[in-house]
């Protein structure tokens, strides 16, 4: 019963005409559908996975979570139900606009609307992004990760660790307070963050390659205010990425290179130096907050805090050594 993947987001907007330049000119997504009701983007062979809809407010509307099958999400409307939580059966229409077979509706104890799903569709129409791009790293990963604000860490996180059964990546207490969370090898497919507000801070979508990441910052760079944290490596999943503000204000980051964790053996730790082993200069949150991720920053590439690089076959070509020196640093780290 156990959730497997972030399979689709909901977006409202205040101006959702503009998500169909940003999704698809910068994002590289495919608009499928366009409709006064709603614009549908696709990243994959799925029918949708980000939907934006018109309304008074900018940000999240809806997150839409998958379980294994029908048994599954049995299995999770009665644990919600046993633990109190809110519970109501999608009907048929609702679970023909998500493009899933069924699915149940809750909330998180910050009100956040979640879909809990099973079946969802698939087309054999290609998919055809908006820019030249390879693709996004998707499948059994799903479509990214989702990073919340919350008021207060221990009012949110028993709910997705303890009831939903997200596990426990690893977590940060300086320069903010986050947890970061698995519930398959993606490093985090949901990530809480304690601010004082509540809110969506960002979604995350991985490319195949890093030069569709560059590209995309070379396109952002030339809009004014488009970047909102720039071009980065973090030091616990090893994206390497950059953030771009959407037109609702929270943020994209656009990344590669994310790295895999091992669900049956991974420990969850605290990392201490810092969200970034280089880069990721904020534009948002508190100048001492700035400030102190600069300083651990530097102070990890002082102490030559290093990650090897993530890569997928055929976004990669092996080089042979000729530096007498690297091949020696190589030789003492095996």
């Amino acid at each position: 019963m156990t959730i497997q993947a972030l399979g689709y987001v909901g977006i409202e907007a205040t101006s959702p005409e503009d998500w169909a330049g940003f999704g698809t000119g910068l994002l590289g997504l495919m608009l499928a559908e366009r409709s006064a009701s709603q614009l549908v983007f696709r990243m994959d062979d799925r029918r949708q996975r980000l939907v934006v809809t018109p309304g008074s407010r900018d940000g999240a509307r809806f997150f839409g979570w998958e379980v294994a099958d029908a048994a599954a999400l049995t299995a999770m409307a009665a644990r919600l139900e046993a633990a109190g939580m809110p519970v109501a059966q999608g009907d048929r229409a609702l679970a023909g606009q998500r493009r899933v077979a069924d699915l149940i509706v809750t909330q998180d104890p910050l009100g956040n609307r979640l879909e809990i799903v099973q079946g969802a569709e698939s087309t054999a129409e290609p998919f055809r992004p908006g820019r030249c791009i390879s693709g996004f790293r998707t499948g059994a990963l799903g479509m990214g990760h989702a990073v919340l604000t919350v008021p207060r860490m221990a009012d949110v996180l028993p709910f997705y660790r303890d009831l939903l059964g997200f596990h426990v990546s690893d977590y940060v207490t300086n320069p903010f307070h986050a947890y970061f969370m698995h519930v398959n090898p993606r490093h985090h497919s949901l990530a809480l963050i304690e601010t004082g507000q509540a809110g969506l801070h960002h979604l995350m979508m991985e490319l195949f390659h890093l030069d569709d990441v560059g590209q995309g910052y070379d396109l952002a760079t030339m809009e004014e205010g488009r970047i909102a944290t720039s071009l980065g490596r973090h030091t616990n999943d090893f994206m390497t990425s950059f953030y771009a503000r959407t037109p609702g204000g929270f943020m994209v980051e656009y990344g590669w290179g994310g790295r895999q964790v091992d669900m049956a053996t991974w420990q969850p730790v605290e990392m201490r130096s810092g969200p970034s082993l280089w880069g990721h200069e904020r534009t948002w949150g508190s100048a001492e907050m700035r400030a102190e991720a600069r300083r651990l920053k530097l102070q990890a590439a002082a102490a030559g805090e290093r990650a090897p690089v993530q890569v997928l076959p055929g976004n990669h070509h092996l080089m042979q050594g000729e530096c007498m020196w690297w091949e020696m640093v190589k030789a003492a780290a095996e």
